[in-house]
């Protein structure tokens, strides 16, 4: 990045904290601070500050204007001191990270950034979908991360004091990393007879059962030729165990509902085993595992403007996030209105603010938001007016 770009990019940033409230988190004064400037020739983070050494936040922003700005998910006895272990860590948030760009079927080569982003809210919902039904947690914020994807920062009491270890488990648990599948059915005892049955009171068996349930419904609203027809696409069933099934669906459905897997004989087991594989595949959530087991992570601050998309980090609520569009929700009032000059450097597609067109390269005038975009994406520089 040139020096003229990278001074009007600092100065407009400026302008945006000194017209916008930025929140502080919970106990910020036990939060460590790291900051990133508009320096040439890196991105090297100023951090193991505390709040007593940046002063009042909205004023150090509108004076500082950096380029990123960070704080931990940690709370410390001295978040300012210069070592981890003199901090003397107290408790932490757990947080999750999505990145779009380490999503499976995602090649940040060939898939367009509005895609992208896409791929990564659907990933949140899923997160949040474990995170409440599995979890029951309750002190959550989701945040679009400003960048390739979204945090949540959950505060429950409960969880801030976890290790290390203890938050790997809970990521093993929403990746489905070693799920046992023969453990998702037990052995109940029936009189004096026993009986397999899918665990239908939580977790991942709850979950497949749910699925079933839904499969269920589905198979016994079609034709019977299409219901057979259906079941026969899964490894394992044909003709003979389709009809088995399906005659036991029909007969004994209170069977299903209780989640009884030798109802209809072992056709029915494959069809929980193909459906239990299917159900972890399409619901759990590809989450980074470092975040997360990270007791001292440096995560964004909401409300900040991320230096490399000119883009807010900004706050949802858990019924905005199915309508949230971040290449127009999280673009800066401030930067909207008016054009500027740049020079484009990387021609090619765009997809900004709800409208998608083709840039030329060469000097170009554009909306300043846009402008701001190109420029922090590395596509754009600053040119007189």
């Amino acid at each position: 990045m040139d020096g003229r770009t990278r001074e009007y990019l600092e100065g407009r940033f400026g302008d945006y904290y000194r017209s916008t409230d930025v929140p502080l988190p919970p106990a910020p004064g036990e939060r460590e601070w790291g900051v990133i400037p508009w320096s040439a020739g890196g991105t090297r983070m100023h951090r193991h500050q505390s709040l007593l050494d940046l002063g009042d936040l909205s004023d150090y922003l509108a004076r500082s204007a950096p380029r990123h700005v960070y704080f931990s998910s940690a709370r410390f006895a001295d978040p300012g001191a210069a070592s981890m272990d003199d901090k003397d860590w107290r408790e932490a948030d757990l947080v999750f990270d999505i990145d779009a760009d380490h999503l499976p079927g995602i090649d940040p080569e060939t898939t367009g950034y509005a895609d992208m982003l896409d791929a990564g809210k659907e990933a949140l919902l899923d997160l949040l979908d474990l995170l409440e039904d599995d979890f029951d947690f309750e002190e959550m914020q989701a945040v679009f991360s400003g960048g390739r994807g979204y945090h949540v920062h959950v505060r429950d009491e409960s969880v801030r004091g976890l290790d290390s270890e203890a938050r790997r488990e809970i990521v093993d648990y929403i990746r489905a990393i070693d799920l046992d599948f023969d453990a998702l059915i037990e052995t109940r005892q029936h009189g004096t007879t026993t009986q397999r049955v899918l665990r239908t009171e939580g977790g991942w068996g709850r979950r497949t059962h749910r699925r079933l349930l839904e499969f269920v419904d589905a198979l016994l609203e079609m034709e019977e030729d299409a219901a057979l027809s259906r079941l026969k696409e899964l490894d394992g069933i044909g003709d003979g165990r389709a009809k088995t099934i399906l005659g036991a669906f029909r007969n004994n459905p209170d069977a299903v509902r209780e989640g009884n897997v030798e109802a209809g004989g072992p056709g029915v087991r494959t069809l929980v085993e193909a459906l239990a594989h299917e159900t972890v595949e399409d619901e759990t959530s590809p989450i980074d595992e470092p975040v997360t087991t990270d007791t001292k992570r440096l995560i964004r601050l909401p409300k900040s403007l991320h230096g490399g998309s000119g883009l807010v980090v900004e706050p949802l609520d858990r019924d905005e996030i199915d309508d949230f569009d971040p290449l127009s929700d999280a673009v800066p009032d401030r930067f909207r209105g008016r054009d500027i000059a740049v020079k484009v450097t990387d021609p090619g597609e765009v997809e900004f603010d709800g409208d998608s067109f083709t840039l030329d390269s060469g000097v170009q005038s554009v909306d300043e938001s846009l402008g701001v975009f190109l420029m922090t994406r590395g596509r754009a520089e600053k040119v007189t007016e």
